[in-house]
């Protein structure tokens, strides 16, 4: 899912929470999850009902800041990496490790 200028909130069980990304497979959401708390969110991941037993499992992840817009943390680069780098977009959508492009070429 790339980033999308809506902020999309509401709840999770009880909780309400700024929804990050929803229906993500389980590598996307680890490496949410990992990168969130890094940046000390408090993530909660719920998983997605499966309309069949062979389908894949899918995760929503989201944080307990209502707040929080994933799209201006990203591009505001407030969010920093696990070396303390500034995310990119390339980078929080998994395409380049490469933190240096800004928003243009």
């Amino acid at each position: 899912m790339a980033l999308e200028g809506k902020h999309s909130f509401g709840s999770i069980g009880e909780t309400r929470v700024s929804f990050i990304e929803k229906k993500i497979d389980e590598d996307r959401k680890e490496f949410l999850t990992r990168l969130l708390e890094h940046n000390d969110f408090q993530v909660i991941v719920e998983e997605e009902k499966k309309k069949k037993p062979e389908d894949p499992q899918l995760y929503t992840v989201a944080v307990t800041d209502i707040t929080f817009n994933p799209v201006i943390g990203v591009f505001e680069r407030k969010l920093r990496t696990f070396d303390g780098r500034k995310v990119t977009p390339g980078y929080w959508n998994q395409l380049t490790e490469d933190t240096k492009p800004q928003y243009w070429k």
